[in-house]
Order: structure tokens, then C-alpha cells, then sequence
């Protein structure tokens, strides 16, 4: 095998690792918006459920008294 060969098997491999990376981060990008959106859902519900059960407005982002 000469070194041209050998070069061109290793682009080769090369490229084919590169594909596979981006297929991961992309599938992961898509995962990571998806999970991102169901957090903001649930935090909306609970603020919710919080301004429902007690009637007044969560002091979630607020600092404590002590502070």
C-alpha cells in the first residue's frame, strides 16, 4: 500500500466520523430544544398551580426576607 493510499483511507475515515458527529449533534440539538420547551411548560404550570393555591404571586425569583 502506498502512501497516497493510505492518506485517501484515512480521509475516508475521517469524513465518515465527521458525518456521524454532526448526525449526533443535530439529533441532540433537536433534543435538547425539545426538553427545553417541556421545562418551560412545567414551570408555567406550577407558577400556575403556585398563583391557584395560595392566590397570590410566586416569590420564586424574588430574594428571601433574610437577604
Amino acid at each position: 500500500m502506498n502512501d497516497t493510499t493510505a492518506q485517501e483511507e484515512r480521509i475516508a475515515h475521517l469524513e465518515r466520523m465527521v458525518e456521524d458527529l454532526s448526525e449526533v449533534v443535530a439529533r441532540q440539538d433537536g433534543e435538547i430544544a425539545r426538553l427545553t420547551r417541556q421545562v418551560e411548560m412545567l414551570m408555567a404550570r406550577e407558577a400556575e398551580r403556585e398563583v391557584d393555591a395560595s392566590g397570590t404571586i410566586p416569590l420564586a425569583d424574588q430574594r428571601p426576607p433574610h437577604w
